[in-house]
């Protein structure tokens, strides 16, 4: 995020789009809806769903899955025919304008309502509301980047924050809704394949050379596999071994049996995690981890804030901090990590890494609500807001970026389009939330959203079971008729084992970032059995 969780309520206009807020990130929610019922700011909701937040919203677009950039483009076009971008900000800040503005002219509203399904009044009255408020913020996640065209839609986005002026000030900037604890911490420590930690590229001769003298060893110059790619390099036989740690592949990743596959082709597979989850049951070895509230250290929310976290439990039996059986494992490797706390490697991290370089175990634990990475010094206060005065480049660049269609779109034989997503009660892939009785009972089973519409033509009642199939595979769920859905689109929650999802999503990725197409794929339905009414999972 540009700006602080705190901040969002200082926007005079939000604009959420690919973002379920209400169920995935439920307390930034309420810093939403609280600033919305005081009468403080507007909300303008783009989503191919009906969901919670949207009850609380001035302007609800409900966009075809996988059209964003073209409603993006549109929202743009409609903004400076109508002079309502910010010329001082552009100017100033910004190059690569003109080109930029050149490339929206194919984007007029009544363009963009044929292909996203919004209706154009609507996409103007977005536009104006957005690009009119003294302060505007966005607010995505994973609806925006779980695309073949993610990065294209992230860029857009940051298009629209400059058109309007809207980074560098409080109740502005480009929000991203991280989507798991401490993802931002695991990204910021360079958990990815091109960069060190505080996303130094690992092809910087500069920062290869510090990291190489810190470590005491030599560090190649080109990147790595990223997590998708290893999963046809495991299937070629060019990966032999995979160590997961803290995830479970086999339920989340794109197209499930392709990845089983994979998983299933490896000479050797390490699980490190806090239960039994359904990967570790094709791990050779299972290493049992501590939980958050059984160790010490520090996690980076998606504000960017590093928080101290204190051990409340012992770790039972003989589950360990990962840091130590990480460190255990290298040393078996012949790289000894002779770290004797956690402590030990706070201060490397701040060492090796300019944004946390003022983020030391003092500083932190003299910090009663954390510290907001970038610090470069210890006695910083840390960085609410990024990018005032000037970007980090200098120059904000605008990417002109043009509408593709999804991987897969509806046919005569696979007529519907399936989004998959969370649910407020469970989360991920349900290793935590699911053995916990009282969310199992609230929502036991995953539940396929149909339009009214789609239920009539298909002769499916509420709480049938029905066959859901792509061209990669077939489940069965329970179905339901809900308002939340739109005609056209099936919406059915990833957390299930049970119910496997992502035996149809597609394996199509980013050609940039390499992330799948989770949130598109062409499907059939047929009803398979009737079971009267249901109760529907919150």
């Amino acid at each position: 995020m540009t700006n602080s969780i705190e901040d969002i309520g200082l926007a005079d206009v939000t604009f959420i789009i690919g973002s379920n807020t209400t169920e995935a990130h439920p307390v930034i929610s309420m810093e939403l809806i609280k600033a919305v019922k005081a009468g403080r700011k507007k909300l303008i909701v783009a989503d191919p769903r009906n969901i919670m937040i949207s009850s609380f919203a001035e302007i609800v677009l409900n966009q075809k899955p996988g059209t964003d950039v073209a409603l993006l483009n549109g929202m743009m076009h409609w903004i400076l025919k109508k002079k309502l971008h910010n010329e001082d900000f552009i100017a100033e800040r910004t190059e690569g304008f003109d080109e930029f503005k050149k490339s929206l002219a194919a984007y007029s509203p009544e363009k963009v309502e044929k292909i996203t399904g919004v209706p154009k009044e609507d996409i103007k009255r977005a536009a104006e509301m957005f690009a009119s408020a003294p302060r505007a913020n966005i607010i995505y996640a994973m609806g925006i980047t779980q695309h073949t065209t993610g990065t294209d839609n992230v860029m857009a986005v940051a298009n629209l924050a400059m058109l309007t002026g809207n980074i560098g000030r409080p109740g502005t900037g480009v929000n991203p809704l991280r989507g798991q604890n401490n993802v931002q911490g695991a990204c910021d420590m360079g958990a990815l394949p091109d960069v060190y930690s505080g996303y130094q590229k690992v092809t910087d001769d500069a920062a290869r050379r510090m990291m190489e003298e810190a470590w005491g060893v030599p560090l190649p110059a080109k990147p790595g596999l990223k997590v998708t790619e290893m999963v046809d390099a495991a299937l070629r036989g060019d990966i032999k071994a995979i160590y997961v740690m803290g995830e479970n592949p086999v339920i989340t990743d794109s197209d499930l049996n392709h990845s089983i596959k994979a998983f299933q082709s490896l000479e050797f597979l390490v699980v490190q995690d806090i239960f039994m989850t359904e990967t570790a049951e094709f791990a050779d070895v299972v290493l049992p981890s501590a939980s958050f509230a059984e160790k010490e250290g520090t996690f980076t929310n998606t504000e960017r804030r590093v928080q101290r976290i204190h051990k409340a439990i012992e770790p039972p039996g003989e589950a360990r901090p990962d840091w130590e059986i990480i460190s255990e494992v290298s040393s078996a490797l012949g790289y000894k990590m002779s770290y004797s706390t956690v402590y030990d490697i706070s201060r490397e991290i701040s060492k090796v890494t300019p944004s946390y370089r003022g983020i030391t175990p003092n500083a932190i634990a003299g910090a009663a609500c954390g510290i907001q990475w970038p610090c470069p010094e210890e006695d910083h206060p840390g960085t609410p807001i990024l990018h005032v005065g000037k970007f980090t480049r200098g120059k904000g660049k605008f990417m002109p970026v043009h509408y593709k269609p999804p991987h897969e779109s509806p046919t005569k034989d696979y007529p519907l389009v399936l989004t998959t997503g969370r649910i407020l009660t469970h989360y991920h892939a349900g290793s935590m939330t699911r053995r916990c009785p009282p969310l199992e009972e609230i929502a036991p089973e995953a539940l396929a959203e149909f339009h009214e519409s789609d239920a009539a033509a298909y002769g499916i009642g509420e709480g049938d079971i029905v066959e859901i199939a792509t061209r990669r595979g077939k489940i069965e769920v329970r179905a339901t008729i809900s308002e939340r859905a739109n005609p056209g689109v099936v919406f059915v929650p990833f957390h299930y084992a049970e119910t496997p999802v992502n035996v149809l999503t597609p394996s199509a990725l980013d050609p940039v970032c390499k992330i799948p197409e989770f949130k598109v794929s062409a499907i059939k339905v047929k009803a398979k059995k009737r079971q009267g009414q249901t109760r529907k999972n919150l």
